[in-house]
Formats: structure tokens, sequence, C-alpha cells
């Protein structure tokens, strides 16, 4: 029973590792080219911004979330001092595109409310 058992279990995990690895996995190219693919119709209806200037937010966006990524492990001042950083960088890389003010607050409204809704499905989920 405990050799089907762990048949099973073995079998199970070699399918959540090819779902993933079809999906891109972990890539960040993958994951950039995903979430171009379904957030930019979004951004663009809501913001009202170019196709050009998506793809630009979408990839200030995904580069940024990149660099919060390793901030678990910092105390509560350092991480967040590193945000109000990564903020302001991605601040900065938002009116080289350029967008005025007006359209930033679109834009950081937007992933704001992408923000929210995703830990929505997660709490829905759990």
């Amino acid at each position: 029973m405990k050799k089907f058992l762990f048949i099973i279990a073995f079998i199970t995990t070699l399918g959540v590792i090819n779902a993933n690895a079809q999906q891109g996995g972990g890539d960040p190219s993958a994951m950039l080219a995903r979430m171009k693919e379904r957030i930019k119709p979004q951004l663009i209806e809501k913001t009202k911004l170019t196709d050009a200037q998506a793809d630009k937010i979408i990839e200030i966006n995904f580069e940024s979330r990149q660099q919060l990524r390793g901030l678990r492990d910092l105390s509560e001042e350092d991480r967040k001092k590193k945000m109000e950083e990564v903020k302001a960088d991605t601040n900065k890389k938002y009116k080289a595109i350029p967008l005025t003010d007006d359209q930033i607050k679109l834009v950081d409204e937007f992933f704001e409310e992408q923000r929210k809704n995703m830990q929505q499905r997660q709490s829905g989920n759990g």
C-alpha cells in the first residue's frame, strides 16, 4: 500500500512539474511574455496608453517585481527603504517613456487593482 501511495505521489509531482515547464515555469522571458499577453489589453483599455507605452510599462513593472522578490529576508525597516527606492526608480523610468503624472497615477491604480484582485483570488482558493 505504501508503494502504491508513493507511486501516485510521484506521478502527481511529475505532472505538476511538466505543467509548469509547459507554461514557461520560472523562465523570466516566458513570464514576461505571459504577463504582456494577459495584462496589456486591460492596461491599454483602463489607461488609454499606446501599445508601445503599455509594453514598456509592463517590462518596467516586471523588472521592479523581480527586484522586490528577495526582500522577504530583510528587516521591516530595510524592506521599506528598498521598496521606496524601487518605487522611485520605477517612476523615473515611467517618466522616461514619457508618461505624464496623471498617466503614472492611472498605471499605479491599475496595478494596485490587479494586486487586490490577485489577493482576493488567492484567499478564495485557500
